[in-house]
């Protein structure tokens, strides 16, 4: 690879709204902001179904994550099979972070940490130390943190 720089950042697929998606979790994370937008021309329109001068994707840090988003039409859609970890050092922020992002999601799948936001994501908000308790070396407490909720 030589000297060049690697970055791997999560690219995510909404049917469409990815900019009001975008802006609700950059007002939700700390040190998060929307770095760029591109809109649909003739040409990528024709071909998305998209309209002209719509959004087409919005690049944006969370926590100072890059990820970029597509509003790209009902080809995919999200599940449970990738998620993001918010890990909290404190209750307030399990709390504050749970709070909103479920917020009008999906009350059906919001448990154990898990949940799925009213874009479809999914994601578990979990303690820091419940991660300590998972990898204790103590065999019964590692095991008492797993079981199911």
């Amino acid at each position: 690879m030589g000297n060049s720089v690697v970055k791997i950042a999560p690219f995510l697929w909404f049917k469409s709204g990815a900019e009001v998606a975008v802006e609700h979790y950059v007002s939700i994370f700390p040190d998060s902001k929307i770095t760029d937008i591109t809109r649909y021309n003739e040409a990528v329109s024709a071909v998305a179904g998209e309209p002209v001068g719509s959004v087409m994707t919005v690049s944006f840090e969370l926590a100072g994550q890059e990820f970029m988003a597509l509003s790209g039409g009902s080809s995919f859609s999200f599940n449970e099979s990738v998620s993001f970890m918010v890990l909290c050092d404190t209750q307030a922020d399990v709390d504050y972070f749970w709070e909103k992002l479920s917020e009008g999601g999906d009350p059906n799948a919001q448990m154990c940490g898990w949940l799925k936001d009213k874009f479809g994501l999914s994601w578990q908000v979990t303690p820091t130390g419940m991660l300590e308790l998972l990898r204790a070396q103590d065999p019964q407490r590692a095991e008492r943190a797993s079981r199911p909720c």
